[in-house]
C-alpha cells in the first residue's frame, strides 16, 4: 500500500472514530433524557441543547467522502433512519459501559440491562413498526441477534449487535468468522502477471459481458469449463481483481445441507459480498450430484459475481449464465512463458518442453524457479533436470487414472525383425520431431485433425509389444501408462465416455505415452443397434475414434486379436506394427540376451538348442527366471538342465503338447554324467 493510501486510510479511520463517538454520545444523552422523563431535568434546555449538538456533530462528520462506516452500511444494505438508530443503540452497548444501566432504568427493570425494540420505539422520534419484519434489513441481514426465550414477545426480546457489524462500524472489515471454515481466499497470487494472449482474450470477453449486464438483476453466472483448474482459477482471479473484488473459493460439497445452516450461510454470504466486497468461485466435482439443488437455490438468491468451475457446460443452475471454455496457453505461448521464466538462457529447452508437456502459467513459473540458478552455469544439466521435474509434476493427474509402467527395456534387449525395428524407430522419430514438422514447417496450419501419433502393436502374447513400448518411452524420456480397462469401462450408460474423456485430457497435459493393453476389449467393432445399450456402446466407440484423432500425444494399442478391432478405427491409425512369433534366429538372440551380466551361467548352455523350443520372448523370460531361482536354491550356476526343466514346466502351464525329443539333451547329459 502506498504512503498516500495509508494516509487516506488513517484519516478516514480517525474521522470514523469521531463519528462513532458522537453517535454513542447522542444515544447516551437520549437515554438519560428518557430516564429522567418525569423530572425537570429531562425538559431542561441544557439537556435538549446537548442532544441537538451531538446530532449536529454526527451530521457534520457524515459529510466527508468517503462517509463513515455507519452511512456506508446504511447505503449498502438499505437501512432506514430508524434502522440506523436501533443499530446505533445496540452498538453503543458494546462501546459504552454506561448504556446497559441506562437501558435498565429506561425500561424500569434492573433485570433488563439491554436494548429492546420497545425501548427503541420509546427512545427515538420516528419509530417504524415494519423494522420488526423478518424481511426488513435489520433482521434479514442478521445485523442484530435477538434473544427471545419462551413466550417473551419480540418487542421485549434482548437485542445485541452482531459482532461482525460492530467491528465494521469501528472500521475493521473482515470476512465473517462463520464463513471462513467454508471458504478459502484465492490470494490473487498472479494479479500482476501478464496473461498469455489466448487467456487474456477470455478475460476481455467476460469483462465485456459483465459490463453489459443488467445492474439491477445482478451479474450473470460465469461458467468456466475445461479440465485445467489452474487456468480457470487464474482467469477468475484476474477478473475479480480488475473489478475490485476479493475472490473466495468454495467446493460444492461444503455448501451446508441442513435448512437452518443453509439459510444462515446464504444470508451471510449475500451480506459479506456487499460489505467487503466479494466474488465466489465454486468448484463442482464431476461426480457431485447431491448438492446441485442447494446450489441452484443459493445462486437464484444471490446475484453477486460467481464463477462455476466444471469440466463441461450444463444448464442446470437456473440462472442467467455465460459459459466460456478455458484452456491452457497454446504451445507457442507456453514456449514463450518458459523462455521468460528461464530468462532466455535455455536454448531450445522452452520449445521442447512446450511441445511435450502442457502446463499452466503458474506451473511453468514454479518449475522454472527451481532451476533458474543453474541455467547460467550448466545448460545441459538444466535441460535434464527440468525435463525430469516436468515428468514428475505431470504425473499428478495420471497416477489416479492409470498405472505407470517402470520402463527399463532398451533397444538392445528388443529382438525383432528389421522391418518392425524400422517402424519403431519411425514412431520414436515422429514424436521427437513433431515441433519441427508441425510448427517450423507449417503443417499445423494445414491440418484440421489431431496431430497426435497413434500405433497398433498386434501379435501374440509375449512377442514383445510391452517391451517395445518401454523402449520408445525410454528413448523419448517420457512416462508410460498402462490403461486398466476395469477402471475405464463401466456398465452405466455414459460413464465409459466420461472416464475416457478424463483420461485423454489428463494424458495430453502429462506428455505421457498411453498403452492400451488388450485394446480389442475397448476398441472393438461397432455392433448393430438392437437396444439402448447397443446405441450407447456405439457412441462410446465413435467418441474413441474422434478422441484418438485429436489426442496430441502418443497412444499405443496392443492386441493379440487384430481382426477384432473396428475397421474404421484401424484406418485412422498412423502405424500398425505386427509382432510375429519369433523364429529360430530371433529366439537364439533372445536366449543370448535374456540373462543379466551378473547371473552365474554354466559354460554348457546351448542357446541354439534352446531356440528349438517353440516359445515367445515372454515365455523365454519366464523360463530363464524360473531356472535362476532353481540355481539360487541349489547354490549353483544356471545349467542347461535347469533351463530345460523350467521349459518343460512352462509348456505345461501353456497346455502345449511336448515331445520328449525336445528334452533328450537333458537325458543324454544326465546319462553321460
Amino acid at each position: 500500500m502506498s504512503d498516500e493510501r495509508m494516509n487516506d486510510q488513517a484519516n478516514w479511520t480517525e474521522a470514523n472514530d469521531r463519528h462513532l463517538a458522537a453517535t454513542v454520545r447522542w444515544i447516551r444523552l437520549r437515554l438519560q433524557r428518557l430516564v429522567h422523563a418525569d423530572t425537570d431535568e429531562a425538559g431542561s434546555g441544557a439537556a435538549t441543547d446537548a442532544i441537538e449538538q451531538a446530532r449536529q456533530d454526527m451530521l457534520e462528520l457524515e459529510k466527508p467522502d468517503p462517509p463513515p462506516a455507519m452511512l456506508l452500511l446504511a447505503r449498502a444494505l438499505g437501512l432506514s433512519g430508524f434502522d440506523r438508530q436501533v443499530l446505533a443503540l445496540c452498538t453503543a452497548m458494546e462501546l459504552d459501559t454506561r448504556i446497559a444501566g441506562l437501558c435498565a432504568q429506561a425500561q424500569g427493570d434492573s433485570n433488563k440491562p439491554w436494548p429492546t425494540f420497545a425501548l427503541a420505539f420509546a427512545l427515538f422520534d420516528a419509530p417504524e413498526w415494519n423494522a420488526l419484519s423478518p424481511h426488513a434489513p435489520l433482521r434479514y441481514w442478521r445485523l442484530l441477534e435477538i434473544n427471545q426465550p419462551g413466550a417473551v414477545p419480540l418487542t421485549a426480546a434482548a437485542l445485541t449487535a452482531d459482532e461482525r457489524i460492530v467491528n465494521y462500524l469501528k472500521g475493521i472489515n473482515y470476512l465473517d468468522d462463520r464463513l471462513t471454515s467454508l471458504l478459502d481466499p484465492s490470494g490473487f497470487q498472479h494479479a500482476d502477471e501478464t496473461l498469455p494472449p489466448s487467456q487474456q482474450r477470455v478475460v476481455d470477453n467476460i469483462l465485456e459481458r459483465l459490463n453489459h449486464s443488467n445492474a439491477t438483476q445482478g451479474f450473470p453466472l460465469i461458467e468456466l469449463t475445461g479440465h485445467d483448474a489452474n487456468s480457470k482459477r487464474l482467469i477468475a482471479e484476474r477478473i475479480a481483481s480488475m473489478l475490485g473484488l476479493n475472490l473466495q473459493i468454495m467446493e460444492l460439497k461444503t455448501l451446508p445441507e441442513q435448512p437452518g445452516d443453509f439459510e444462515t450461510f446464504t444470508r451471510l454470504w449475500e451480506r459479506e459480498s456487499i460489505l467487503l466486497p466479494l466474488a465466489l468461485y465454486i468448484v463442482i466435482d464431476a461426480d457431485a450430484d447431491s448438492g446441485k439443488t442447494r446450489l441452484r437455490r443459493f445462486l437464484q438468491r444471490n446475484r453477486s459475481l460467481a464463477f462455476i468451475e466444471r469440466d463441461t457446460a450444463a444448464n442446470e443452475l437456473g440462472r442467467d449464465r455465460y459459459s466460456v471454455e478455458v484452456s491452457k496457453p497454446a504451445p507457442a505461448e507456453q514456449a514463450q512463458l518458459w523462455s521468460n521464466a528461464l530468462r532466455d538462457r535455455a536454448g531450445d529447452i522452452p520449445q521442447r518442453l512446450a511441445e511435450q508437456f502442457s502446463f499452466s502459467q503458474s506451473e511453468i513459473n514454479r518449475l522454472a524457479e527451481l532451476f533458474t540458478e543453474d541455467s547460467a552455469q550448466n545448460p545441459p544439466s538444466l535441460a535434464g533436470n527440468l525435463w525430469q521435474a516436468c515428468r514428475v509434476t505431470a504425473r499428478t493427474g495420471m497416477e489416479q487414472l492409470a498405472r505407470r509402467v517402470d520402463a527399463r527395456a532398451d533397444r538392445e534387449q528388443l529382438v525383432l525383425p528389421a522391418e518392425q525395428k524400422a517402424l519403431l524407430q519411425q514412431i520414436t522419430a515422429q514424436v521427437a520431431q513433431r515441433r519441427r514438422v508441425y510448427e517450423d514447417w507449417g503443417f499445423r496450419r494445414r491440418m484440421n485433425r489431431g496431430m497426435g501419433i497413434n500405433a497398433l502393436f498386434a501379435g501374440e502374447s509375449g512377442t514383445g509389444k510391452t517391451m517395445a513400448a518401454e523402449v520408445i518411452a525410454n528413448e523419448l524420456g517420457l512416462d508410460l501408462y498402462r490403461i486398466d480397462l476395469s477402471s475405464v469401462v463401466s456398465k452405466y450408460i455414459g460413464e465409459t465416455e466420461k472416464n475416457l474423456r478424463r483420461l485423454f485430457d489428463t494424458a495430453e497435459d502429462s506428455g505421457a505415452i498411453l498403452f492400451f493393453d488388450e485394446a480389442d476389449a475397448l476398441f472393438g467393432k461397432r455392433s448393430e443397434v438392437k437396444d439402448s445399450h447397443d446405441r450407447y456402446a456405439n457412441i462410446e466407440i465413435n467418441y474413441l475414434l474422434q478422441r484418438m484423432e485429436s489426442y496430441r500425444g502418443l497412444a499405443i494399442l496392443a492386441t493379440n486379436m487384430k481382426n477384432a478391432l473396428d475397421r474404421a478405427f484401424v484406418r485412422r491409425l498412423r502405424f500398425i506394427v505386427d509382432f510375429p512369433f519369433p523364429g529360430v534366429e530371433e529366439r537364439t538372440e533372445i536366449w543370448r540376451k535374456i540373462f543379466p551380466a551378473e547371473t552365474p551361467l554354466d559354460a554348457g548352455i546351448d542357446c541354439e538348442r534352446l531356440a528349438r523350443l517353440n516359445l515367445t520372448g515372454g515365455n523365454i523370460h519366464n523360463v530363464a527366471l524360473n531356472a535362476a531361482f532353481l540355481a539360487a536354491r541349489n547354490g549353483s550356476h544356471v545349467t542347461m538342465s535347469m533351463l530345460l526343466s523350467a521349459a518343460r514346466t512352462e509348456f505345461r502351464k501353456l497346455e502345449r503338447p511336448t515331445k520328449e525329443s525336445d528334452f533328450d539333451w537333458q537325458i543324454k547329459m544326465e546319462v553321460a554324467r
